[in-house]
């Protein structure tokens, strides 16, 4: 992997995590986590409630701060100011910037009750990025037909399924032409049939080979879309490889418990 800053965009990883720690007080959440997601690559986290999955998502967007180690988006690492607890980065516009090159979609849609569904997958491009309307309107209908609501452009959430106010969320995330998504336990609040719907949008963008990271519970999905397989424990990788290894011949015992209960 070369440092060499003329070649980060084409030879970094999108994402770049190295022995990243997280404590909330004196609970220790991450212990010393370290991976990456190549361009054009899923990576999914998967392992037990409490494991540190979707602590570990929200530090790459620097939703949370983390303590130590180090971040890098394209190859550009995070600045930071202050050490442990206090450390916060140091420059809030490169926050900004890799926010929003790093759509998030979370378990709980979180679009905006007040806004039709075309008005919640338009607004941030024209407000965060200061695009025109009616370009990124066309944009986010485009987007809508892509998750298979092109005809609930008009409606409000409310009038949505939650599968269908998930794939708007998702299309939301699209609109705002992401070098990656990161997905948050994108399924687990919807009931079975209404995970499918959500299920093969993610795994059409998979097929695109968008840069994505999956937070999930669902093993299923992530050994259908992924590249690569993080097993998280207390904190900790305890065990990572490509879908066929880790669920196919699992080495820990750790792992071999976590999906003998999963896929029960």
């Amino acid at each position: 992997m070369t440092n060499d800053n003329s070649a980060r965009t084409t030879d970094s990883p999108v994402i770049r995590i190295q022995g990243l720690h997280k404590s909330y007080g004196a609970v220790e959440v991450l212990k010393g986590v370290s991976m990456a997601a190549p361009r054009g690559h899923v990576v999914s986290l998967i392992g037990s409630s409490g494991s540190g999955k979707s602590t570990l998502l929200r530090c790459c967007n620097l939703l949370e701060n983390s303590q130590a180690g180090d971040i890098a988006f394209e190859g550009e690492p995070v600045r930071w100011k202050g050490q442990g607890a206090s450390r916060v980065p140091a420059d809030r516009a490169q926050v900004l910037r890799f926010r929003t090159n790093l759509s998030m979609v979370f378990q709980q849609f979180n679009l905006w009750s007040h806004m039709t569904v075309l008005q919640n997958v338009s607004e941030a491009p024209v407000t965060v990025l200061g695009e025109d309307r009616a370009v990124v309107e066309e944009r986010a209908r485009m987007l809508l037909d892509k998750v298979g609501i092109g005809d609930k452009a008009g409606a409000w959430p409310s009038q949505l399924s939650g599968g269908q106010q998930q794939r708007a969320a998702i299309a939301r995330a699209l609109c705002m032409q992401p070098k990656a998504l990161l997905f948050d336990e994108p399924t687990s609040a919807l009931d079975p049939e209404l995970q499918q719907e959500v299920v093969r949008v993610i795994k059409d963008l998979a097929s695109e080979h968008r840069t994505m990271i999956i937070v999930t519970h669902d093993m299923r999905l992530a050994a259908d879309v992924s590249d690569h397989v993080v097993f998280l424990h207390q904190g900790l990788i305890a065990e990572e490889g490509p879908p066929a290894q880790l669920f196919g011949a699992p080495k820990t015992d750790r792992l071999r418990q976590f999906l003998s209960a999963s896929m029960h």
